[in-house]
This record gives structure tokens, sequence and C-alpha cells, in this order.
């Protein structure tokens, strides 16, 4: 091969290899190239799609949200050094009237300056040209870092949440916070339970720029809007929420308890009316407190129920049809001996051959322990299950959690001797103003709903509808026992707090608290459950007083507590004596 020859073969080689290339391009890489160019000339951003709202029945704003901004920092424009920013900036995130401390590198308490330092500096060591700073910020802090007039420093506008009522319902709402990417999530009460529906989805805009970033205005736009959260609308009536809280935290005052909770719910729909537990904390300053506040006890702790618990047992005795209003307890005459432990009354009084509507009146444990032998232990379990122990109620609130069902064969003698008069049993308060809600309704158990509507982003109003889970007891039973606890009421030891003239039906309670194996005799739960009007009941409640010190005794605490706030709803909704 001649040397012409020799040169024109790599020519053509390399030819072909250029063509090669050129068709890989064109034909294989050519969507890759084509996305890779579009990001080099094009700019595309997220749009926030705005929070639903939550409101109450009345349609009031709970939360709802503000504008908000991001604070970031383009590192070419910057004209100090990241040292000099630093030290510039942080005394302004320590400031007591600031609070956008949450958003600082996801911190969970109020920062001190070193903690704010240490995170901006982290941030602005890491690579890349863009680096976001701060989110959330209000328009406090966005109107002081711009009067110091740095520049390389840039806002963005966004939204954060914001609380109207501060801590009015703050267990019921929950908080917003941010995930580990950064997105905004709900967290606790409606805020997690109901996130999907309230967060939306984002838009996003893609626009063409110029080669210092910034857009071109003739530039082809490419938009997507946001879909917006949707709305809720709440069981929740603020007036009586108003009330409860109020009431609870005088309770807690006066009769020096360590923690209360209130519950009022409508018994027919299981439409929650009202909900309250103290101590609780601030939505917005969620961060300021300890985390063991932010969930809501009234459907996440145990409790033994004590004597409050007689009502579903003697609803089981009722409506087995093994004793009667006037059956005669033959076993009451003294102290109780099973399985080597001995079952005395409350104030060690006792009263021979007394009748059931008498054991529920004088809160007798061994008139309670005569109603469950007669019933047998099967029976007497079957109906603890149909009142719903041992299941989730269904209530729409992130955090509810409940204490299992023992297995039948667990059960001792002893252990379903305490258990009829509620102790050595575990309840949540949702779970136990569930079930006495099934007696006050009429026998059907319910599922308790926070939300009345879901409202869609084009005004759609969803309604969540009352849910019936299954019969307990006949409509005769409730009759009955209704009855026999109104007597329990006006002949009980709490029948001086009662409002005159109207007819509630309802039991008080005391147990004591379980402590590594025993009973603290010094410590007790307080409680008091019951509803009105007696014969065609607007409401259940049930009040739970933890460790007061006035007295142990829920008729001294707890019922006065539910009587006033009883009181209260009687003449807000005009109720009338009967």
């Amino acid at each position: 091969m001649g040397r012409i020859q020799f040169i024109f073969l790599i020519f053509l080689t390399a030819f072909g290899l250029i063509i090669a290339r050129l068709f890989y391009w064109q034909v294989f890489s050519s969507d890759s190239l084509s996305t890779q160019a579009f990001r080099q000339y094009t700019k595309t951003s997220e749009i926030q799609a705005a929070r639903g709202e939550i409101l109450s029945h009345d349609r009031f704003v709970l939360a709802t949200n503000e504008t908000a901004y991001t604070l970031y920092v383009i590192k070419n424009n910057l004209k100090i050094s990241s040292s000099q920013l630093v030290e510039k900036l942080a005394p302004i995130f320590t400031e007591p009237e600031i609070d956008d401390s949450a958003t600082l590198s996801g911190l969970l308490k109020q920062p001190t300056i070193e903690e704010v330092k240490k995170s901006f500096s982290d941030k602005l060591s890491s690579g890349g040209e863009w680096i976001l700073v701060f989110k959330k910020l209000s328009k406090k802090t966005k109107d002081k870092i711009e009067q110091m007039k740095i520049d390389g420093l840039y806002f963005e506008e966004d939204q954060k949440r914001y609380y109207p009522e501060a801590s009015l319902s703050a267990q019921i709402l929950g908080f917003v916070g941010q995930d580990h990417s950064g997105e905004d999530r709900g967290y606790f009460g409606l805020e997690g339970y109901y996130d999907r529906e309230l967060k939306g989805n984002k838009g996003r805009i893609s626009e063409e720029k110029d080669v210092f970033g910034r857009p071109i205005l003739i530039g082809e736009k490419n938009l997507k809007n946001p879909e917006n959260g949707r709305n809720l609308i709440l069981n929740i009536d603020r007036t009586i929420q108003y009330i409860v809280e109020t009431k609870l935290r005088e309770g807690l005052g006066k009769y020096g308890a360590k923690a209360g909770s209130v519950v009022v719910m409508e018994p027919k729909t299981g439409n929650i009316i009202s909900m309250a537990s103290l101590p609780t904390y601030t939505n917005y300053e969620w961060y300021k407190y300890e985390p063991i506040l932010y969930k809501n006890p009234i459907v996440s702790d145990f409790y033994e129920p004590g004597s409050t618990f007689k009502v579903l047992v003697m609803a089981s005795g009722l409506d087995a049809s093994v004793v009667e209003p006037d059956t005669r307890c033959d076993k009451c005459a003294g102290p109780r001996e099973i399985s080597g432990y001995t079952i005395r009354t409350w104030n060690n009084k006792y009263y021979p051959q007394t009748t059931m509507t008498e054991v529920l009146e004088h809160s007798d444990n061994t008139g309670m322990v005569f109603v469950q032998e007669k019933l047998k232990k099967q029976k007497f379990l079957e109906y603890l299950t149909k009142f719903g122990l041992g299941e989730s109620t269904g209530i729409d609130l992130e955090e509810e959690n409940f204490p299992n069902f023992r297995a039948d064969n667990l059960w001792k003698p002893i252990d379903l001797a305490t258990t009829s008069f509620g102790q050595g049993i575990a309840v949540t308060p949702i779970q136990m103003i569930r079930a006495v809600g099934a007696v006050a309704n009429g026998g059907i158990l319910v599922e308790p709903h926070v939300v009345s509507k879901v409202i869609t982003a084009n005004e759609q109003e969803l309604e969540i509808k009352p849910k019936e889970i299954r019969r307990v007891i006949s409509l005769k039973t409730s009759k009955v026992l209704t009855e026999m606890l109104v007597q329990a009421v006006d002949k009980g030891e709490a029948k001086w707090a009662k409002p005159q003239g109207y007819r509630i039906a309802g039991k008080t309670g005391t147990a004591q608290i379980p402590i590594a194996g025993h009973y603290d005799e010094k410590k007790t739960i307080a409680s008091f459950v019951g509803y009105a009007p007696a014969d065609n009941p607007r409401f259940v409640m049930l009040v739970k007083l933890t460790e007061p010190t006035s007295s142990p005794w829920g008729s001294e605490t707890a019922a006065p507590l539910f009587f006033s706030i009883a009181r209260e709803i009687f003449h807000y909704w005009n109720i009338p004596p009967q």
C-alpha cells in the first residue's frame, strides 16, 4: 500500500468514527443530550401548594398559613467572607422575639448562638454556588436582615403554619414541621392524620434563563399550577372547647392535680365536640416544649378506669339477664376473699342484701364482683370485647394507641374480680367514652370523629358520616341502666355538686395508680363519666384528673368539675331543666 493510500485510509477511518459518533449522539443519546441542553438554558422552580386550612364547626379558622421567607446565599455575589457573614447573622436568630428557631438545621429547641453559628457555617462550607440557608423566616426577621444591606443574600416567598387561637385545641390540631428532606409535614393530631389531604400537590414553572441565570422575559415558559390542600371542617364547637379548657385549667389549680383531660362527644353520632388535656403546648412554638406533650393523652395514654368501669359491667349483667335492678346481692355483707386476696369496698362499709341499683349508688366493689360471677368468665369477656376493649376506636387523630386485651386463658379469678370494678384493666379515655356512649345512645357502638367535612380544592364538600360499629346491648338495657345511673348521681357522694333540675346519668371513679408491680395508696386517678339529658342525651363527657391532692376521690374532684362544665353546656345549648 502506497503512502497516499495509507493516509487516505486513516482519513476515511477518522471520518467513519466521526459519523458513527454523530449518529450515536443524534439517535441513541438525543433525549439525554436534549435534557442536558434544556437544563443549561432553563430554570425550573417548584411552586408550593397552599396547605389546607382547619376550621371549627362554626368555620372559624384554627389553622391557616401566613407568608414566610426562604433565605439563600449566592457565594460569588458575597462581598464579605463566610465567617463575617456568620458573625453578622447569627445574633438575629437568638433574639427573644424571633420565632424562627425551629427552622435552623432541624433543631427542635430554642438554639444557642453557638448552635446557630455551627448550623450556618456548615451550610456555607458545603459545595455549590446557590446555598439555602434558612427556611420559614418571618417578615420581622427578613426586615432585620435586609436592613443590614449584605450583598449576596436573597429571599424567596414561602408559607408557614399559623394558629390564630394559639394553644386552643393544640393537641387536637398537632403542628407542621419539616421532615428529613426539609419538606413540610404534619405531625400529631389532625395535621399528622390528614397530612396527605392538607398538603396538596406542588406546581412547577420552567423558564429560559441567560448565562447569568436571570429569567429571559420574552423566553418560553411552561407552567403547571399547584393544587392547594383540602380544608377540614371539624365537629369541635369552639365555645364548648373554650369552656372545657378554661374549666379544666381552673380544676387543676383547685384540686391540685398533676394533669387532666376532658372529652365531650355526641353519643348518637360519635362527633367529638370538645377535647382538651393539660399540660399542653403551643402549636407554632412546638420546638420549645418537651416532646411528651405532643401526644394527645385522650387517644394515646392508658389508665385504669376505676369505678367508672362499673357502668360497662352492670350493662353486661343486665343485658345478659343475670341480674335486674332489684336483684339482691347475697355476698355483700363483708369483704370477699378470692384466690388469697381480700376485696373491700372503698369506704369499708357493707350493705347486706343490697340491690344492683344500690350497688351503683354506693359504688360497691363486692356488688360488682357478684355481677361478674353471675356473668361467668366467657360471657363477661365477650361483653368487654363488644364494648371495644382491645381495639382501636378509629378516631381520626394520628397517635391513637390502645392496650391489648389479654387472651382468655390468661384471666385468673382475681383478675376477673378486680376488673369488675375497674382495677387491673387498662383503657384509653377515648375507648371509655365511646363505650359509655353506647349505653347512652341505646346500645350502639359508634366510631368517634373529629372532622365533619373535607372540602376539596374545587369547593366540593365531602361529608364524614356517622359510622355504627355494632350493637352492644339492647335498647331496653340502655333505658334500665340509665335510670340506675340517674339514681347513682342523685343519691351518690357527688349529689351536692349536680346542677339542680337536670337528669344526669353518670358514675364516679377512683383508681389507684400502679407503680413497679404494686398500687400507690396515695396517688389516684379521679374520674367521672356521664351523659345528659338522661332521657335524650345530647352529650357524653369524661373528666379525668391525675393525682389530685385536695382529695383522692372522684366524687370530690372530677365529679364537681364534670357538673361545672355540664352546667355551662346546658346554658349554651339552651337545654332547660327537666
